[in-house]
């Protein structure tokens, strides 16, 4: 599939706000201990999860929100519980490891970071849509970021 100028300018402002994110602008916030320590938690887990996920994409993978024109459709593994599970893995990372740090400005970035992935999704999942038949279905599924959760039956 061909790349629009919204690849590029999505792509560029990810890099944008990761390279952001290496700084601190702000005074750290104070943080109980045990919060820090949970939001590192959730920093291990979140690089976890995006790096399986990169593995399981494997020759699928690119910065761009338009899919490579020989990639297939990937629903197993991280797939199964989520549709974005790259972005899954950096939105828990980056909040987490803010929290960790106890940083304000970090905070700020992670935000505009999943504004950042909520849009880019979109833009992705329209260029999906018209690639695979079966996104659909699979989009009733399995949520954008973060698994679905049962409910219990009675």
């Amino acid at each position: 599939m061909i790349k629009s100028w919204k690849d590029y300018l999505f792509v560029s402002i990810q890099f944008l706000l990761f390279g952001l994110y290496a700084f601190d602008f702000l005074p750290a916030i104070k943080i109980p201990q045990l919060v820090k320590y949970i939001g590192f938690i959730f920093s291990i887990l979140g690089f976890l999860i995006a790096v399986l996920s990169v593995l399981q994409l494997n020759k699928n993978l690119t910065v761009f929100p338009t899919p490579k024109t020989d990639s297939e459709l990937i629903t197993f593994g991280m797939y199964k519980f989520s549709r974005h599970p790259i972005y899954t893995g950096l939105i828990l990372f980056t909040f987490g490891y803010a929290i960790f740090k106890a940083s304000l400005f970090k905070v700020l970035i992670a935000l505009v970071l999943l504004l950042l992935f909520y849009f880019k999704t979109n833009y992705e999942e329209q260029k999906l849509l018209q690639k695979f038949l079966n996104y659909k279905d699979y989009k009733k599924k399995v949520n954008r970021f973060f698994p679905k959760i049962k409910k219990p039956q009675v």
